[in-house]
């Protein structure tokens, strides 16, 4: 592999109207947490982000886990970090592991992380990713030794209709189709193809509202997605949010103020303030209307993973 590190830029998947049963194909669980690729040289393991930012302290077990599990010198693996609601993962409970580092805040936080193993790019200065994706789960498997907090993914050959169907009845967030004889290549493509239950994507704040009543810090975040023309407006979100959540949010949003809208369509909001747009949040919502704007959308949580320029609108 290239002298970058162990750095790869991560295979994404393309979100589709599509559901097939998916002769040479493979389906996983869709996973709601955050992508993390697992780098290991010269004895030292790292946790980066999807876009390339070192997560390694914010979850020391995954990184003492993966040191002791190694049946290899070197590695870069792909996957997903997540926690649980029940049995559902759970983007809202991993939020409250996201921004600790410290130890002592990452015990008193009281929420168990799991690092889903998907994919092997790398192992002992060797490229896997012109492998069959076949292959490198196989590679992954004799790679490691799983056990909590280390899970290997499990799939399906085939039958992607029925395992969707079970998915939605369960209320997971989908399923991911991948093509078995698939290559490994960065950036979204369509042998990595996305089924989602549920109607969620990250969007980039550009301003908020004023609080009314007996609400503290921000009454609705004003959120958008990036065309080829710029920031265009998708609505605004008022739910889904703590207190502890609100007041997080108006100190990080006061130290990017603005005086002008970044939005190609200024939304007509008479307390708006507005915000240099860095940064990104998950939103769960109904639906499109037809003139762009979100129906029913809830705040999900932050997302340090996503750089605000590639977050477009996801359209089935």
């Amino acid at each position: 592999m290239a002298d970058t590190g162990g750095w790869v830029a991560p295979m994404a998947a393309t979100l589709t109207r599509e559901r097939f049963p998916g002769d040479g194909w493979v389906f996983e669980r869709k996973l709601d947490g955050v992508r993390a690729l697992a780098i290991r040289r010269a004895g030292h393991t790292r946790l980066l982000s999807r876009n390339r930012r070192d997560i390694s302290a914010g979850y020391p077990e995954v990184v003492d886990a993966l040191d002791s599990a190694t049946r290899v010198d070197d590695f870069v693996l792909d996957g997903e970090i997540v926690a649980f609601d029940g049995d559902r993962t759970s983007f809202a409970m991993l939020q409250q592991r996201i921004h600790q580092t410290k130890p002592s805040r990452i015990s008193l936080a009281g929420v168990p992380v799991f690092f889903y193993l998907f994919d092997m790019l790398g192992w002992d200065g060797r490229d896997a990713r012109r492998l069959a994706l076949s292959d490198r789960k196989g590679l992954l498997v004799d790679a490691l030794t799983f056990a909590d907090p280390l899970r290997f993914t499990e799939h399906r050959s085939g039958a992607g209709k029925q395992m969707y169907v079970e998915a939605c009845r369960r209320g997971w967030e989908g399923v991911i189709a991948k093509r078995a004889a698939s290559r490994y290549v960065s950036g979204r493509s369509r042998d990595w193809l996305k089924f989602k239950c549920l109607r969620e994507q990250e969007f980039v704040v550009g301003g908020y509202t004023l609080p009314t009543g007996a609400r503290h810090g921000v009454g609705a975040l004003l959120i958008g997605h990036y065309t080829a023309d710029g920031l265009a407006y998708a609505g605004k979100v008022g739910t889904g949010f703590t207190e502890t959540v609100l007041a997080e949010l108006r100190r990080t949003l006061d130290q990017v103020d603005r005086s002008t809208s970044p939005f190609l369509d200024i939304p007509k909001e008479k307390t708006a303030r507005w915000v240099e747009p860095r940064l990104v949040v998950q939103v769960g919502f109904a639906e499109w209307t037809t003139a762009g704007r979100l129906r029913h959308p809830t705040y999900k949580g932050q997302r340090l993973d996503k750089d605000p320029r590639e977050v477009v609108r996801e359209d089935l």
